[in-house]
């Protein structure tokens, strides 16, 4: 073969492995669908209050922590109004009452929920959805994000000491897997942590709120690497805002809720820079506008939702 097909070859071939990565990358419409409130803030069923946290289970129902109503609330498929299944009993700390929670996790393997009960610094599993029968796994703790991986262990981002614990069945105690070296900017150290998650291979992806960057930390690293942002407080493709929400697709790009620039960013762990993948087009509350995302969770069908914390919604951005 000659140097000119050679060269030619090799071009087709990175251009084939180019597109191959190219459709990869799921697409989502401009758009946001309003799939829970959007009815101003407010305590009433059709109502949120600055959600945080969310996940959406098999049958596209999404349990939200709707963080200032004290309340864990179910929307179910194509529902106007929500349903309670933990707390909406004012702020407190008995058993049927929540303190501004940020987050909600669900475990298949016992039907459990865990929440993070910031408020009340405790983490709470509650076995069903009957609110006595609830157990406190986790005390004395600023929590904020939670995480479980396949063996049912609980990650739990600790705010206020910078730094990311596991809980594992059985263990009082809980141990350090992220952080724990005071609040800096170095790769062992974190900055007011808040959302995170864990993927199979039992590495932990962090956002690491107050240094504008989300770190990944591989099962038993001793420091982290900066997997989006990191780049100071901005708006470029190479900076994030305050990021929030973080969460991992099949083909392991990430996603990450940009609060501080109401868009939603993805990265590609060896990228450079990120990709707009919602943008917020001036933080109002159109369809195709957010203010304020936080939570971030995919359906089985791959759909983005957004919790869009100022506008008191749950925005759906459906793949193309």
């Amino acid at each position: 073969m000659n140097t000119t097909a050679a060269l030619c070859e090799n071009l087709t071939h990175s251009q084939i492995k180019e597109e191959e990565i190219q459709t990869k990358k799921n697409k989502y419409q401009e758009f946001g669908i309003t799939v829970a409130a959007g009815n101003g803030d407010g305590h009433r069923l059709n109502q949120l209050n600055w959600p945080k946290g969310i996940f959406v289970d098999n049958d596209k129902s999404i349990y939200i922590a709707d963080s200032d109503n004290h309340r864990i609330v179910k929307w179910k498929l194509n529902s106007n109004t929500g349903e309670i299944i933990v707390g909406g009993n004012g702020k407190g700390y008995q058993n049927n009452q929540l303190n501004y929670p940020t987050n909600i996790i669900f475990n298949k393997k016992n039907n459990s929920f865990g929440i993070s009960d910031r408020g009340n610094r405790r983490v709470i599993r509650y076995f069903d959805q009957n609110q006595t029968n609830q157990k406190i796994i986790i005390s004395n703790i600023d929590c904020y994000g939670l995480a479980i991986d396949k063996n049912g262990s609980i990650y739990v981002s600790d705010w206020q000491n910078h730094q990311v614990r596991r809980q594992k069945q059985g263990d009082t105690k809980g141990e350090l897997v992220a952080g724990g070296n005071g609040k800096g900017n170095h790769l062992n150290q974190l900055n007011s942590p808040t959302f995170i998650f864990i993927d199979h291979n039992y590495s932990l992806y962090i956002s690491d709120t107050d240094n504008h960057r989300v770190m990944k930390w591989k099962k038993d690293a001793k420091e982290g690497i900066i997997v989006s942002g990191g780049n100071g407080n901005g708006d470029s493709l190479k900076q994030l805002s305050c990021p929030c929400g973080v969460i991992v697709d099949h083909s392991g790009h990430i996603y990450v809720a940009d609060y501080g620039n109401n868009r939603v960013m993805r990265w590609c762990e060896e990228d450079k820079e990120g990709e707009i993948v919602v943008d917020g087009n001036g933080y109002e509350n159109q369809p195709n506008q957010l203010h304020g995302p936080v939570g971030l969770s995919f359906d089985n069908e791959e759909n983005l939702y957004v919790a869009d914390k100022w506008n008191h919604r749950i925005q759906k951005y459906e793949k193309i």
